[in-house]
């Protein structure tokens, strides 16, 4: 039997959107990994592009500093996302074509790699190019290669390789969600959104 609060919230919702059952949404840490990480990314890479076109001044090594707070971050935080799902497996994969089932989990797979892959890379080209992270100006991580301009050379092209394919697959990512929202009107966007 509905009682009249069901009715009523029933009647308040989009007709075009479904609400997930509470076993099929996310639950709260992974949601707000989620959208943290997002975040962390987009003014990651916005600061990225900022920061290479400066001249050498205080304020563009503040932003290569902020750049890798920012980096470390994410790593911390993918890495805690990744502990988190272990025990806690998203919901079931709503219905859909296989192809887009394969392209959904290449695309998270390639996202879940690049998280590691790019502040890594960074990590490795700021301790080759002889300029330790100190996070948050408060801890100084350990170098994890010597000095070498050669090197550096290698990583820095590598790290902004990482950088593309990390916005490609971001954009890849955001498009299908719209897809699911805009076209299928499914709950796949809703269920990531849905904080109760």
């Amino acid at each position: 039997m509905t009682t009249s609060f069901e009715g009523i919230e029933h009647a308040a919702m989009p007709s075009h959107t479904i609400a997930p059952p509470t076993e099929a949404r996310y639950s709260r840490p992974a949601v707000a990994l989620h959208w943290v990480i997002a975040g962390l990314i987009v003014c990651g890479f916005a600061l990225g592009w900022v920061m290479t076109g400066l001249p050498f001044s205080p304020q563009k090594l503040k932003f290569y500093s902020w750049h890798k707070w920012i980096g470390m971050t994410v790593l911390g935080l993918s890495a805690l996302r990744g502990l988190w799902r272990l025990s806690h497996p998203p919901p079931p994969a709503l219905p859909a074509p296989a192809w887009q089932h394969a392209l959904a989990r290449f695309t998270h797979g390639m996202l879940f790699a690049l998280m590691f892959a790019m502040p890594l890379s960074g990590w490795l080209y700021s301790s080759a190019s002889g300029y330790p992270v100190v996070y948050l100006q408060l801890l100084q991580l350990p170098d994890l290669v010597s000095k070498n301009k050669e090197l550096a050379r290698t990583l820095v092209q590598i790290h902004e390789s990482f950088a593309w394919l990390l916005l490609a697959t971001f954009g890849l990512h955001v498009l299908g969600a719209l897809k699911h929202h805009l076209m299928d009107r499914d709950a796949t966007l809703q269920r990531m959104l849905s904080w109760r």
